[in-house]
This record gives structure tokens, C-alpha cells and sequence, in this order.
């Protein structure tokens, strides 16, 4: 299993964050995740400035045409973002996808 650690970041960290915040957010990835993300499983914890995520993929079958691990949260948080007005209202766009770097 592969966990990946992301954050969406608040519009205004004035505004009261929602009590079903956690809930509502997590059902919008799984309406939105696709099979070969391998998601498993999600978990969040809002903060006044954000809500943290952390995202738990399956690892890929070797061989299997699916994306890494980071670019399959990415995209399904891009993806949300923009599918949902909610979380366009709260958050702010996820920033671009981290270049991988060579070690």
C-alpha cells in the first residue's frame, strides 16, 4: 500500500470551518476516483487553514498500466476540485503536480 499526504488549502481561514467538513469532502474524492487510482481508502482532518488528506492506493500489480501513486492523488484532487463546487468554494485549486527529482 502506498499513502500519499496532501492538502487542500482554505479560501478564507476566517469562515467557521463546517461540522460535516471531513465527511462531505471525502465522499466528493470517492464519487470522483477512478479504478486505476487504486484508492482504498481516504482520511482527513480539517485545520483552520486547511484540510489535510491522506490518501492510501494500493500498489500496482507489476505490469499494471496505472499511474504513480503521486500523480494518481494528484489528479483525483484536480479532478474533484473542479467537478465540485463545493470544494471550489472552500478550497483553493490544488497546486501543479510536484516534478519528480532524481537521486
Amino acid at each position: 500500500m502506498e499513502i500519499v499526504y496532501a492538502s487542500l488549502h482554505r479560501r478564507n481561514t476566517t469562515d467557521p470551518v463546517p461540522p460535516n467538513e471531513v465527511g462531505e469532502v471525502l465522499g466528493i474524492l470517492w464519487a470522483h476516483a477512478r479504478p486505476e487510482e487504486n484508492l482504498e481508502h481516504v482520511s482527513a482532518r480539517s485545520e483552520r487553514d486547511r484540510l489535510d488528506l491522506l490518501l492510501y492506493l494500493l500498489t500496482p500489480r507489476p505490469g499494471a498500466a496505472t499511474p504513480p501513486p503521486v500523480a494518481a492523488a494528484h489528479s483525483l484532487l484536480v479532478r474533484s476540485h473542479q467537478a465540485s463546487p463545493v470544494l471550489r468554494r472552500r478550497f483553493q485549486a490544488p497546486t501543479p503536480e510536484p516534478v519528480p527529482t532524481e537521486h
